[in-house]
């Protein structure tokens, strides 16, 4: 009887160990080339799969130093406490490098974004994962990607010689905090957002000095062309929204906007206002601080609703 006894409390020892095992990460996986240029992400591997993938954007204001000691966006704490928490739940988590500015511009983001979306549903036997079942997960300019993902219609191609190439790139579910979603009101802002934006359409901040806006056309039409709202359709991922009212660069009319089109379109969203919150990890709150929402939970709850 004990010795029963025994196994059957070693066994219950092993399965909570198992549960609360953190996951294994695979870094600098490859999951395209640009010009010879390699798309890296790091896969987070849970100990117990629920079959359920999430694309996890860091925030950068789509800018990276251009040297060879520059931090991959990966490496941030943000996205990788997200990361660790979601693959907690089960999910794999993978966490994205994009091509940023001042090389690149728009639409190298959204295009690697979805891309690596487009790899994920090519291998989604090897990561045992659901390929209907893919979500995206992304903070401020990660954010407004995360809801480009989930808005923008980007069917696979099938005459590419390139099977990636070939899956459709839109995910099942959204969960954005404090992002840029409407850059044709953002655009009248100053500061750390006015900067990152003439980096993001106009490839260097230096091309476009401070207050030089051109009313042509063609700037119109990037701007609309770059923002989530103007691509909202009934069709649409449902999404969560996060966002502080004290966010001194990302203003919370951005979420608000957000989510009034997504309403009107029909689209199930939840948006979730943070007193006192401001732009950046934790809201620029302490840890302990009462004001900081259950974050993490909260972003758990709405994958494990909508994957």
């Amino acid at each position: 009887m004990r010795v029963v006894m025994l196994c059957a409390m070693l066994t219950a020892f092993a399965s909570a160990r198992a549960e609360a095992a953190p996951a294994a990460v695979e870094k600098n996986v490859v999951y395209g080339m640009y010009s010879g240029l390699a798309l890296l992400m790091d896969v987070y591997r849970p100990a117990k799969p629920n079959g359920a993938a999430i694309v996890a954007i860091q925030g950068s204001g789509w800018y990276v130093p251009m040297r060879y000691d520059a931090a991959p966006i990966t490496s941030r704490t943000g996205v990788i406490a997200y990361a660790q928490s979601l693959a907690e739940a089960g999910y794999v988590v993978f966490a994205i490098n994009h091509r940023a500015a001042p090389r690149f511009r728009f639409p190298a983001q959204i295009e690697d974004a979805q891309r690596a979306v487009r790899f994920i549903r090519a291998h989604a036997g090897d990561y045992r994962i659901d390929p209907n079942r893919i979500g995206a997960y992304g903070s401020s300019s990660g954010g407004h990607l995360a809801s480009l993902l989930g808005t923008t219609d980007s069917p696979g191609d099938p005459a590419n010689a390139d099977p990636v190439e070939r899956q459709p790139a839109k995910v099942r579910a959204v969960v954005a905090l404090f992002p840029p979603t409407d850059l044709r009101t953002l655009r009248g802002e100053r500061g750390l957002a006015h900067i990152a934006l003439m980096g993001f359409l106009y490839q260097d901040p230096a091309d476009r000095p401070p207050g030089a806006v051109r009313e042509d056309e063609t700037e119109n039409i990037q701007y609309a062309r770059a923002s989530p709202v103007t691509h909202v359709t009934p069709d649409d991922a449902p999404m969560l929204l996060m966002h502080g009212d004290a966010d001194d660069v990302v203003p919370i009319d951005q979420s608000t906007t957000l989510e009034a089109a997504l309403k009107s379109a029909g689209v199930e969203v939840r948006f979730i206002r943070v007193p006192g919150g401001g732009h950046g990890e934790n809201f620029r709150f302490a840890k302990n601080d009462p004001r900081l929402p259950d974050q993490y939970g909260e972003t758990r709850r709405w994958f494990d609703a909508h994957l």
